[in-house]
């Protein structure tokens, strides 16, 4: 049998981000990282824009807000420590219209008071940075920047078993049994005794809150988003991030330009709802999920409330002409022949009973336990001082 001080549920960034934390502060330790699939990062880590946020949308003084802030420029100084590439490109928040200057505004006035190093700009100053976009004005946010996670996480895994932790992968937790001296883990691969176990499980981090015997009254919902890839003859049309001016009620950013450090321009995602809590594909189906979404009240709720929105993305994700406009929006030279089909993510968004989303990191610590119940985006930007806040919550109990 296994034995650890620590043991984390979920090997995605949050999860060895937290495992890295614990080892500066306590090295003595024993940290033990369990994940299901095969590799670490494979799911919400592996499957982002790779953006580095600045911290511009968020409420003042929220979670996202001062961690978004502080875990960009650890992650910043930590890509240049460990030889990860990123680039600071910048990245500009376009209005095309009269009708966005309000919410322009707004997201300019979060930014000031969030301490983002942004500027106003105007249409001649717009042109300049991208000149493709069809924008009147526009927030340049030069601070924003892009990375691989995937790649992180990967780094952060080999320095944990330098250490002398273990990554335990294709160990899916089924059981977990809370004991005088300990909590013991069950899976399929083996067993793991730990002193105090941490949940960073993301798309079923409600589940694994059951699991722990601590269960949150919030709910999972699995939203899908799609990407099209820029043709090399069209990469031309967008030099590095462009944003349209998001809704301030809904909790996705709209359709947008990103360049990946990788190379490449990708466009989008959507959001649409999913059948399944991993379900990449249009055609991925889990009965269990879809049902335990579809008769959850809070969902419920929530698409009365936004059933419109939701109609026009489900549309979108079936036509690429849709799609296609969503992108012209912000670039009127778009063409559908400049587009090719690209991967896809799932975001989990945690919902509470009443029909509302929860827009801010959600941790909660009892016992022998800290379960993450909510991680959205800026989670990977925010992921290494995110860590310390786990640390925090299980330092008081260590």
């Amino acid at each position: 049998m296994h034995q650890a001080d620590v043991a984390i549920v979920g090997g995605g960034i949050v999860g060895l981000a937290t495992a890295w934390q614990i080892g500066n502060r306590f090295p003595q330790l024993r940290v033990a990282v369990l994940e299901k699939e095969p590799e670490v990062g494979t799911h919400q880590t592996g499957h982002n824009s790779g953006v580095l946020h600045s911290g511009i949308y968020y409420k003042p003084g929220s979670l996202r807000a001062t961690n978004c802030r502080t875990g960009k420029a650890a992650m910043e100084a930590f890509c240049k420590e460990q030889g990860v590439p990123y680039d600071i490109c910048g990245k500009v928040i376009v209005a095309v219209n009269e009708q966005e200057l309000p919410r322009l505004e707004i997201i300019f006035e979060r930014g000031q008071q969030n301490g983002v190093r942004c500027e106003m700009i105007g249409r001649e100053r717009l042109c300049e940075l991208e000149p493709h976009t069809a924008g009147i004005k526009a927030i340049h946010v030069p601070e924003a920047g892009i990375v691989n996670y995937a790649a992180v996480t990967r780094k952060l895994a080999e320095i944990l078993k330098q250490r002398g932790g273990e990554v335990l992968t294709g160990w899916q937790v089924t059981k977990m049994h809370e004991e005088p001296t300990g909590v013991l883990l069950i899976s399929p691969a083996g067993e793991l005794m730990a002193k105090h176990v941490v949940t960073t499980g993301g798309l079923h981090s409600d589940r694994l809150a059951k699991l722990s015997g601590h269960p949150t009254p919030n709910r999972i919902v699995p939203f899908r988003g799609e990407y099209y890839d820029l043709k090399p003859e069209a990469e031309h049309f967008c030099r590095n991030l462009i944003y349209p001016v998001p809704d301030p009620s809904f909790p996705f950013l709209g359709v947008h330009f990103t360049r990946m450090i990788e190379g490449g321009i990708e466009c989008g995602p959507n959001a649409v709802l999913a059948f399944a809590r991993e379900g990449y594909r249009k055609t991925d189906l889990n009965f269990g999920d879809l049902v335990g979404t579809l008769t959850y009240g809070g969902f419920l709720r929530l698409a009365a409330k936004y059933w419109r929105t939701g109609a026009g993305e489900m549309w979108r994700s079936w036509s690429k002409a849709a799609f296609v406009r969503a992108l012209q929006h912000l670039i009127p030279e778009i063409r559908s022949e400049h587009l090719v089909p690209a991967r896809t993510g799932v975001r989990a968004q945690a919902i509470t009973p009443d029909g509302l989303i929860v827009d801010d990191f959600l941790i909660e610590g009892t016992g022998r336990f800290v379960n993450v119940l909510n991680a959205p985006s800026p989670a990977a930007t925010s992921a290494l001082n995110v860590g310390k806040l786990i640390l925090d919550k299980l330092a008081e109990r260590l």
